[in-house]
């Protein structure tokens, strides 16, 4: 069984997706950690990731960069949506998202084009997102946490610029699948979100 997790920046899918992995027993894959290593790689590279050419170098990363805490940042997320415009980044990391999830037994992954173009045949296709203002205070509760300071207004501003970056591009765009159903966390809690997922899948399988 495919479970394919896809929504916009600090929606939530991430959690929900883990729990998913649990709660079923599947392995799971946030893709989006690759764009963010990807990124990251162009920056270590001193490149620019606005350019195709420094941004399809920056996929030939080590699985080493895979566990830096620092892929985490909001930096490192800025610059995941700026490389992933490029089609030629996608294309050169497709096979290892797809690998991932016509393993033996599926899998869950989570990201912003899993149910419409790595796994369109994924049994099951939530597309989570939530209002601007809810992802900002979440994302700026986070950084709070990690004892990182940053203004709540930044925080929103940069996440619609990011929306309008994957929703925009042409290759891959940030949407929902046809047959997805979509789960609007912005005033549900963490637990909340997740138990709404898990019955979502449960009814799905069921169907």
């Amino acid at each position: 069984m495919i479970i394919a997790v896809d929504g916009p920046t600090a929606s939530g899918k991430g959690t929900i997706s883990k729990a998913l992995a649990h709660h079923f027993g599947l392995p799971h894959l946030d893709t989006g950690l690759l764009y963010r290593a990807v990124g990251r790689q162009v920056a270590l590279n001193g490149g620019n990731p606005d350019n195709p050419r420094d941004a399809l170098k920056g996929t030939e990363f080590a699985d080493l960069l895979l566990e830096d805490d620092i892929l985490r940042s909001e930096g490192s997320g800025s610059l995941a949506s700026r490389v992933s415009i490029h089609p030629e980044v996608r294309q050169a990391l497709f096979e290892r998202q797809r690998n991932f999830a016509t393993q033996d037994g599926g899998a869950v992954l989570d990201g912003r084009d899993i149910g419409t173009v790595i796994a369109p045949e994924a049994e099951v296709k939530l597309f989570i997102t939530a209002s601007v203002d809810a992802r900002a205070q979440r994302r700026h509760a986070e950084m709070i946490e990690r004892g990182v300071e940053s203004g709540l207004q930044e925080i929103a501003d940069d996440l619609r610029r990011r929306d309008q970056r994957d929703i925009g591009r042409k290759d891959a765009p940030l949407i929902a699948a046809p047959d997805a159903l979509v789960l609007d966390t912005s005033t549900l809690g963490k637990d909340a979100a997740i138990a709404a997922a898990i019955a979502a899948v449960e009814q799905a399988m069921s169907n």
